[in-house]
């Protein structure tokens, strides 16, 4: 292959374009390409600008695992959620991304689907990728995956729950008393019946025990006979809510798992005339941007979906950094928005 010099002259370059062809190429040492690369700040403006000239003439890819290369770290950050197809996620990635990219750091994906196993093969995946640091959606993983990350040494910071033992940094918060706070809430309005419509992921069980722990003693949860997968949908959450309705006895209190299911039950409820929420009640959980334009605007618990990736990148460049984080379990904590379903 043929490469021109930054004096105009043609090389020819047999194979991948190295470090070496970078310097030789610039009139430079190969330390001085390895500086420019990793610390920039380092190198005298005209030299840098010479290598970058023919970095990018070239096309050439910096080999980032290089023992060469004056830092080993990859600028790689792993992270590993179910799903990208629910803002409930997305906003958490777009938190991530906002404080790693300015510090020099690129995100790696990984969607586990809601499934153990898949989290395992991408564990493994990853870390064979050589990653500066994870991150992983829950507290709830296999031995082996557990098993793997600690061998492997690296900072990891666990979000979207809450823990007082976490595998290094925890974001996030509990679960359980979300779904227990709704349970107060509801059961002070003085409704005759409370149900649950709920998913059969970790973080919504934690919910649903939650909700029906605190009404225990008090009232029966009913719950919809068939279980809701993850991540669940607004036609799973109008189905759920027709069976409950079709069971009659008097005024109704649904926890439903996010907005989305809430937001079917809702239209349900709507479609058959429901007052609400003198009839029905309706409170979901995530606080999507959609929640306050449902007819009636809905109530729900919310969580600020993006500042759990900024506080989880944070803790993660502490670490990178060796600062220790003060507190391994940052809670970022929950609020009932109440409008007009609840």
């Amino acid at each position: 292959m043929s490469r021109q010099s930054n004096s105009g002259q043609m090389a020819h370059i047999s194979g991948p374009v190295t470090l070496a062809d970078i310097a030789k190429l610039a009139g430079v040492s190969p330390v001085t390409v390895s500086r420019a690369i990793n610390t920039p700040h380092l190198v005298k403006p005209r030299t840098l600008e010479a290598i970058e000239h023919v970095i990018a003439r070239t096309g050439y890819v910096p080999n980032l695992l290089a023992g060469g290369l004056a830092s080993r770290r990859t600028r790689l950050i792993a992270a590993i959620v179910p799903s990208v197809s629910s803002t409930i996620f997305a906003e958490t990635i777009e938190g991530l991304n906002a404080e790693l990219v300015p510090a020099g750091y690129q995100l790696l994906l990984g969607l586990s689907g809601y499934d153990a196993k898949r989290e395992l093969e991408l564990t493994r995946a990853i870390l064979a990728r050589r990653p500066d640091g994870i991150i992983l959606t829950g507290i709830s993983h296999l031995k082996e995956t557990r098993a793997m990350l600690t061998g492997a040494g690296l900072p990891i910071v666990e979000i979207w729950d809450s823990t007082p033992s976490p595998l290094d940094v925890a974001v996030g918060f509990s679960h359980f008393d979300a779904g227990a706070l709704v349970a107060e809430y509801l059961y002070s309005k003085g409704y005759d019946r409370y149900a649950q419509i709920g998913a059969n992921d970790p973080r919504a069980s934690q919910r649903r025990n939650g909700f029906i722990s605190r009404l225990s003693g008090k009232a029966e949860v009913e719950m919809p006979t068939t279980e809701l997968s993850s991540p669940s949908t607004f036609k799973d959450g109008r189905q759920a809510m027709a069976e409950l309705l079709d069971r009659k006895g008097g005024s109704l209190a649904v926890f439903c798992s996010s907005d989305v299911v809430a937001h079917g039950a809702l239209t349900e409820a709507n479609s058959r005339g429901c007052k609400l929420p003198e009839d029905v009640a309706i409170i979901g959980f995530g606080d999507f941007d959609f929640a306050p334009y449902t007819y009636p605007p809905l109530t729900t618990v919310r969580i600020d979906r993006h500042q759990i990736g900024t506080r989880a990148a944070q803790a993660l460049l502490k670490r990178l950094d060796g600062e220790e984080e003060p507190e391994p379990m940052i809670d970022m904590g929950f609020a009932i928005v109440n409008r007009a379903t609840a």
